[in-house]
């Protein structure tokens, strides 16, 4: 690995080696991508001194506040690692924010579908994808979170939490391929992994826990004890 050469690249060798590895990130195709993928022409102009800090930048977008944040790092990170992506899958994402976990996703995978319900933030996230010529991710505006077309896909990433997962989804699935999402309600969440093993077969594992906002539509009780 060579030296970093300069103080943004020096930030970002910091957040692999310092947020990313420690949360059990160790896969070298993921790894590399992140050291090279510039994360920082995806944050928001007022943000741009965050751009390697372990949290939740909020997505403003033309000085309008979306109420969407970008997910941490390593959550980011994980989230791509988990999908176990394969340089000939097709993946969908729902939810694009910025557009730098679709870049991430780009980078390990052949093309990438991202939907976002926001036109703001569709319109953000192309612009900056189209800025560093990533010409494999295709953002389209819309809800997805039941869906998105008839095509299926090796994988699937929900970046914004779900009270469960629904089976129209699951169904978008190839056999053999992978659906991550985080479920649950705040401030217990949980990120799975469920696969495709049949037909109408699924398995579910447990990945880790993490507590992120709900999907942009997605119904949330307010109900508290």
């Amino acid at each position: 690995m060579n030296a970093p050469t300069s103080l943004i690249e020096q930030s970002r060798f910091n957040m692999v080696e310092q947020q990313i590895r420690p949360a059990n990130v160790l896969d070298p195709l993921v790894l590399d991508t992140l050291l090279k993928l510039p994360r920082e022409r995806f944050v928001p102009a007022r943000y741009q001194n965050l751009a390697f800090s372990d949290l939740e930048i909020p997505l403003e977008v033309n000085g309008i506040d979306t109420h969407e944040t970008m997910l941490a790092p390593k959550t980011e990170a994980r989230l791509a690692q988990d999908l176990q992506l394969k340089p000939d899958d097709s993946a969908l994402e729902i939810g694009t924010g910025s557009g730098y976990q679709a870049a991430l996703l780009s980078q390990l995978c052949s093309q990438v579908v991202s939907v976002e319900i926001d036109t703001h933030i569709a319109a953000f996230a192309t612009e900056n994808l189209q800025r560093e010529k990533i010409t494999n991710v295709k953002v389209e505006i819309g809800d997805g979170r039941a869906g998105w077309g008839s095509a299926e896909y090796n994988a699937i990433l929900v970046t914004g939490s779900l009270p469960n997962i629904p089976d129209s989804l699951k169904y978008q699935l190839t056999i053999g391929g992978r659906l991550v999402a985080i479920v649950g309600q705040a401030p217990v969440m949980t990120a799975v992994r469920i696969t495709r093993s049949s037909a109408a077969s699924f398995e579910t594992e447990s990945l880790f826990e993490t507590c992120i906002k709900p999907l942009r539509g997605t119904t949330v009780s307010h109900f508290k004890f």
